[in-house]
Formats: C-alpha cells, structure tokens, sequence
C-alpha cells in the first residue's frame, strides 16, 4: 500500500467554454482515447440543448449537473457479522463525480442515434428535474432516509 496518497494532476480547460468542468465530463464521456471526436460530439450535445430548449446551452448542462448531484449516500458496514448500509454525506469531489458518471451512464442508455443526441436529451431532461440520472440521484436520498437508524454507526 502506498504511504503518501498520489497527487491530482491538474486538468486543462476546454477551448470553448474555458471550464474545467467541461474537461472532467468530456474525460468520463470518452471511451478509445479519442477526445477530440467526444469533445466534438459533446459541443454538438450542447448546440442541440440550446436549439431544443432555446437556452444557452452550457448553462442548461450546468443546472443538469446541480439536479443529478447527490447530497447523501449509504456506505456498507459489517458489524457484529451483520452488513448495515450507513447513511453518510458525499465528499464534494466524489459529489461531481458521481453526478457526472451518473448523467453519462443514463444518456448512454437512452435511445437515439449518436451520442450526442442522447446526452442533448438526458441533459434536459436532468435540468427539468426528470429522467433516469435524477431518479438515480433520488433513489439514493432515499436509501439514505430508510436507513437513517444507522447512522448513529458512523467510523
């Protein structure tokens, strides 16, 4: 095991919008390392937002992110041979992350024909509040709230 924990190396903004936010999504969205393909179809998502809710686009995608972010999570514990789920708060980090892989891994499971057209309507649909990666996020709250008993077992 490692004595000291590996340093985060710092991301580069995109070109378009100058966030690094954009850059931590496009990385999650890519698969064979090609990024300027996913950078491409991630612009194209975002054109298709602004056409369809007559938005500026980046900033619905914002609002998406908000919506899909979760505030709690439960963790498994064993205790006493039992496994209890323990409601904890998400680390900020971890809360975009998760919001992000959530938000790609639902828009990959809508149907459409590109990429782009499935993450233009998950987006959307996460800023109104619907869709799968909001549901997702609610899902866990609820856990969260049912398992509330535990949380007195917080490490």
């Amino acid at each position: 095991m490692r004595k000291a924990q590996a340093k985060k190396l710092p991301l580069a903004p995109d070109p378009k919008f100058n966030d690094i936010q954009v850059t931590r999504f496009v990385n999650c969205l890519m698969w064979g390392g090609n990024k300027s393909v996913v950078l491409k179809a991630f612009y194209d998502a975002l054109d298709k937002v602004s056409a369809m809710t007559g938005e500026n686009g980046y900033e619905v995608w914002k609002r998406a992110l908000v919506n899909v972010t979760p505030a709690v999570e439960v963790r498994s514990r064993r205790i006493g041979g039992a496994t209890f789920q323990i409601p904890s708060e998400v680390r900020p980090d971890r809360k975009i992350s998760l919001s992000i892989k959530w938000l790609i891994r639902f828009s990959r499971e809508r149907n459409g024909k590109t990429i782009a057209d499935k993450l233009a309507n998950e987006i959307i649909a996460a800023s109104k509040g619907e869709g799968a990666a909001v549901k997702k996020k609610e899902d866990t709250h609820r856990m969260a709230e049912a398992n509330k008993a535990f949380s007195h077992f917080k490490a």
